[in-house]
């Protein structure tokens, strides 16, 4: 199968900021990411394309696009995904059209995606914000997992050994958030995205706009 490198890239995007969230399967990422897109005002959460089949109470296109293996597989050959990664036997990515698509309209994106997806999208988006979920423990997070009814234990076991492995990568993120309890995990991201758009970065050409200041250099930061 000849794979087809992503057109999408940090100069394609454009303005938005993108903040991309990941973490141990069953830490609560893809919940978190769906309530921040429905209540976080300029932000969308782009749903990824993914060939396991639904879980209990899973919607087409809300939590993710379902689809075959065979179609997945197509759209790799055709160069549509920003990133993609084989996780636990199904396949995950995210769709590079829809990211600047989503940008154009001004809107600010999230999403969760795997470990092997966030050192794909470090390589076209060094300026993202990358946030890590944590569980609080891993008896937690054991517990989460059970509490899916789909899963076989041998599938637990090997996801909680997995998770171990993923939770040494937590260096390299922006942000670290532990998902004890979901509405103050949403306010400790929230708060993350609003420090993110009031840098000065994002809010100088605004500045200059909304008192009628042209053709000024904007000094660099000491």
């Amino acid at each position: 199968m000849k794979k087809v490198k992503s057109e999408v890239s940090a100069k394609s995007f454009g303005n938005g900021e993108l903040f991309i969230v990941s973490g141990p399967s069953g830490v609560g990422k893809t919940t978190l990411c769906r309530k921040l897109g429905a209540s976080v005002p300029r932000l969308k959460h782009s749903v990824s394309f993914t060939t396991r089949p639904p879980r209990k109470g899973e919607i087409n296109n809300v939590h993710y696009t379902f689809i075959s293996k065979n179609k997945f597989k197509t759209m790799i050959d055709k160069g549509v995904f920003a990133e993609w990664a084989v996780v636990h036997g199904n396949l995950y990515g995210t769709s590079a059209k829809k990211l600047v698509e989503i940008s154009k309209f001004g809107y600010d994106i999230i999403l969760d995606i795997d470990i092997q997806g966030v050192i794909q999208m470090r390589r076209k988006f060094k300026n993202a914000v990358y946030i890590f979920i944590l569980p609080p423990s891993m008896k937690i997070l054991e517990k989460r997992l059970i509490a899916r009814m789909s899963e076989l234990t041998r599938e637990i076991k090997n996801r909680l050994e997995k998770a171990k492995e993923e939770i040494l990568n937590f260096r390299n993120y922006d942000y670290i958030v532990v998902n004890s309890d979901l509405k103050k995990a949403l306010g400790e991201i929230k708060a993350i995205i609003t420090t993110q758009r009031l840098r000065t970065a994002k809010v100088d050409l605004k500045v200059l706009k909304r008192f009628k200041i042209k053709n000024l250099a904007l000094k660099k930061k000491r």
